[in-house]
């Protein structure tokens, strides 16, 4: 491999990581939104709120390094999605923005409509900015984003099937990794009631996530047929075994065996995000940009890549340690909201 291929690698692995936790942070606002009245739904929010308190914030670096290593290691590539595809991209930041505001002002609030108000934002917003970004990624890979400065479609790039396909895809893979992953919490905490609650959301948002892919099958065979060959050729694999891991968690999740699907349904989704790269390799910006004529200097590949070994050594095991303590935190259905 030379060094645009493993800049490339660790791009996509930090872009996953984005996806499986900042994206079940995502879920957890939108079911959130879905947990019914105030009353009735503050077990649920509680939960959510105690799972994904200490980490919300942190997830958002996977992000930002994705960033980073797309601007300075493939910058033509870079320019062309913000400047085609900026209107999504900064609704998705707004949405993050906001996301992030409503959920520390609602737990300082006290008056209820207060509550209500900041709750009503992070919950939506929290929808709308796993649209955006899998709308975005939806533009990329069917390749409405072409060479050059603000060449594509203003609106046209990400308002077109296989956009929305993205963009719904992306909202169903956020709530179902927050309904597996707060089963388990639920499970752990000893809180049997809300684990058969989530469970029941988590066979719910399965069924979506694969009747949506099925969906997807057509949508890219017509709209996208470049990224569809990909798909069911060199990606045929990492498909297959998405399919057969999504199979595998709905028998665990009927079966309550709620940390073994929590794996499963992280391997179905990372081979889904993998599958993306593998079928338009070797193409950045499909169909006219490979990654070889977009990629830096090999100077400046190699300073990135050092830069990127640093930043795994000090961020790594922080990130791995939050993660922990967070596991530890105890949870009470009568903590205090």
């Amino acid at each position: 491999m030379d060094a645009a291929q493993v800049l490339l690698a660790v791009m996509w692995a930090s872009l996953t990581l984005y996806a499986l936790l900042g994206g079940a942070d995502f879920g957890g606002g939108i079911w959130d939104l879905l947990a019914g009245r105030a009353r009735e739904g503050m077990p649920q929010r509680r939960l959510i709120e105690h799972t994904i308190g200490p980490v919300w914030e942190a997830n958002h670096v996977w992000l930002i390094f994705v960033l980073v290593l797309l601007w300075t290691g493939f910058p033509p590539v870079f320019a062309a999605v913000m400047s085609t595809l900026y209107i999504p991209l900064t609704l998705a930041a707004f949405g993050i923005i906001a996301r992030g505001a409503a959920f520390a002002f609602r737990k300082s609030s006290t008056e209820l409509w207060q509550q209500r108000l900041f709750g009503g934002e992070f919950a939506l917003a929290s929808v709308v900015t796993p649209f955006f970004l899998g709308a975005v990624a939806g533009a990329v890979a069917s390749g409405r984003v072409p060479p050059g400065l603000a060449r594509g479609a203003l609106v046209g790039s990400w308002v077109n099937p296989s956009s929305l396909l993205g963009g719904v895809l992306a909202v169903v893979v956020c709530a179902y990794l927050a309904a597996v992953y707060l089963c388990d919490e639920a499970a752990r905490s000893g809180v049997p009631g809300l684990a058969d609650l989530f469970r029941r959301r988590a066979l719910a948002a399965a069924v979506a996530t694969g009747a949506v892919a099925l969906l997807g099958v057509a949508v890219l065979r017509w709209d996208a047929p470049r990224l569809f060959t990909g798909l069911t050729h060199r990606a045929l694999p990492l498909v297959l075994a998405s399919a057969l891991l999504g199979v595998a968690s709905l028998a665990l999740l009927w079966w309550r065996r709620y940390l073994l699907v929590r794996v499963t349904a992280v391997l179905a989704v990372t081979a889904v995000i993998w599958g993306w790269p593998v079928a338009q390799y070797p193409f950045m910006l499909p169909p006219r940009v490979p990654y070889q004529e977009a990629a830096a200097h090999p100077a400046v590949l190699h300073a990135v890549l050092a830069v990127a070994v640093v930043a795994a050594v000090l961020v790594l095991p922080s990130i791995a340690l939050l993660l922990a303590v967070q596991r530890r935190l105890p949870y009470t259905e009568d903590a205090s909201h």
